[in-house]
């Protein structure tokens, strides 16, 4: 079977060790591509290997292995390389020189013994269409991208096997998020798809997980021990069960632990009909497709996963950019109270949020803390902000915003909660509260420092709740502090948190600035675990030259 690629008539491959194991990878083709990409011509999945890795190529009488630009590098007999000329018995690691390690071989063609599967069956029993089909497959795989990979190895894998194992249908079961199997594709020998869940006998299946080859065959006319009741129900004679494996390391663990801890997938096949005598070439083949397959299916959904990942982050970085646009605005320095505020989310998108809204000499302040993090916080946090924007514009009295609050989140029934701050500043400095679950407001005055302890249910928790207001007189150059629980329990490296007393200490001590400073200091790079809002609201005295009247918007948050 000469190449005419190869016309010095040498045979090239690969040896690819892992622990005991030993497989041959055979160079068909130049140039040979490396990496965890579907296209490639050899497929390792470790997380180190780039999508497009390496690749070997044929200059005259030389094989050249190149590095393309790989995160993590090619290493040749333990020395990082760019680019080297390859002699027979080179070790090869992609990524990692602890990574699994190749064994480059060239051996004369003519005088090789050791032939590949595909040219020891041309000389043996096998049909021409079985190698044809395997062919097929094989190239076929080789092509796939990562649109559609996973539907479209498996149909390939359950047309090549069920020609070449001669039974009537198979099914592919892949396992989902909690390691539980799943129907993937089911097919006839006719090429049918099987919508049903069959009824596979889980014996079989488990003892093909837990075991040590590549494959199981289970022929119920010669078995020699007890044959599970749901295949002599079903009158099937022959089962073969092909664990689909990841080409990884295995983590500590008994023999059988391991081994099932690679699968991610099962091949089942079965047939009514008498099983015929599977010759030893049959079995190998088998093997090829098992170990081909496994590698194929396991980069597709990796690749799947990718985009699935490039897409979510899109989708959250778009997210973001919405809720920032709705708390981006600048507030203006009002005759009676001078406002700062600042909210930083641990995530591209929080459930913490602020509002400011002035309007006939009347200063009206919000901040919202959402129960949990993520997406489902922010879009509660959007259709909360967007509430209270409309009903403290009205101003409306702060027990009629909370109950309504309280009464749409426990009449939605979504299973969240919030706590909430709400303050009115009037131009004479009397200043109503409304505290619901949240972090109780500090008042500075020189250096004195006052909690205002009026305190009512977070809104959301319990159906017709009741909500009563604060009242007290700040005097000119007093501040009132506000910040979500991100900010009292913030970490430091040892998991202490910042904590109400050293919150008091700093708003003491200075202004909003100071207070996220002393913070930042105290976290030490710890990385923050909730979102964090600060508000700060400063009274300057009575309005005289009548510049009520100011709207007031949003301060841009970072």
């Amino acid at each position: 079977m000469d190449n005419p690629e190869f016309p010095n008539l040498r045979k090239f491959s690969l040896q690819l060790l892992d622990g005991a194991s030993r497989r041959t990878i055979t160079i068909e083709r130049f140039p040979f591509l490396v990496g965890r990409s579907a296209q490639s011509d050899l497929m390792l999945s470790q997380s180190y290997i780039s999508r497009s890795h390496a690749k070997i190529t044929l200059e005259g009488e030389e094989v050249v292995l190149e590095d393309t630009k790989s995160s993590h590098g090619t290493f040749v007999n333990g020395e990082r390389i760019r680019r080297r000329t390859l002699r027979p018995r080179d070790s090869i690691r992609f990524g990692s020189v602890e990574g699994p390690e190749l064994r480059f071989e060239a051996d004369d063609r003519k005088g090789s013994t050791n032939l590949t599967i595909l040219e020891q069956m041309q000389g043996i029993h096998a049909q021409p269409s079985d190698l044809e089909k395997l062919r097929w497959f094989l190239q076929a795989a080789r092509d796939l991208n990562s649109a559609g990979g996973v539907e479209r190895v498996l149909a390939s894998l359950l047309e090549s096997t069920l020609a070449l194992a001669k039974v009537e249908r198979g099914y592919v079961f892949l396992a989902n998020t909690e390691g539980v199997l799943e129907l993937a594709l089911g097919r006839d020998a006719a090429g049918h798809v099987l919508a049903e869940t069959p009824a596979v006998s889980q014996t079989v299946m488990r003892q093909a997980i837990e075991g040590a080859d590549q494959f199981l065959v289970t022929d119920t006319l010669a078995a020699v021990s007890a044959v599970p009741e749901s295949i002599l129900a079903q009158n099937i004679h022959k089962i073969i069960c092909i664990p689909l494996r990841r080409l990884r390391e295995p983590g500590r663990g008994s023999r059988a632990e391991d081994q099932a801890r690679c699968v991610f997938g099962v091949l089942y096949l079965e047939s009514h009909l008498p099983p015929e005598q599977d010759s030893d070439v049959d079995h190998e083949l088998m093997r090829t497709i098992a170990r081909e397959a496994a590698a194929l299916v396991d980069n597709a959904q990796l690749a799947a996963i990718e985009d699935q990942a490039r897409q979510h982050k899109e989708e959250l970085q778009i997210a973001a950019a919405i809720q920032q646009g709705l708390m981006a605005m600048h507030i203006p320095v009002l005759p009676f109270a001078n406002v700062q505020a600042k909210s930083v989310p641990c995530r591209d998108v929080g459930g913490d949020f602020f509002d400011v809204i002035s309007g006939d000499g009347i200063l009206n302040v919000a901040l919202v803390d959402v129960s949990g993090k993520g997406i489902s916080a922010a879009i509660l946090a959007a259709t909360l902000q967007g509430m209270l924007y409309v009903q403290l514009q009205a101003q409306q009295p702060l027990e009629t915003i909370a109950s309504a609050t309280n009464r749409y989140l426990c009449q939605k029934d979504i299973g969240k909660y919030a706590t909430m701050l709400l303050l009115r500043l009037h131009e004479d400095g009397q200043l109503e509260y409304m505290n619901c679950g949240h972090i109780q407001p500090r008042v500075c005055s020189g250096g004195i420092i006052s909690r205002l302890d009026t305190a009512n249910l977070p809104v959301g928790l319990i159906v017709g709740a009741e909500y009563s207001t604060g009242i007290t007189k700040l005097g000119i150059g007093e501040r009132v502090v506000l910040v979500s629980d991100g900010f009292t329990e913030a970490e430091d490296p040892q998991g202490e948190f910042f904590g109400e007393g050293r919150l008091d200490s700093a708003a003491l001590c200075g202004g909003l600035e100071e207070m996220l400073q002393s913070m930042t200091e105290f976290c030490a790079g710890q990385p923050a675990s909730d979102d964090c809002t600060i508000v700060q609201a400063t009274y300057s005295g009575p309005i005289h030259d009548g510049a009520a009247g100011l709207r007031l918007g949003r301060r841009e948050s970072s």
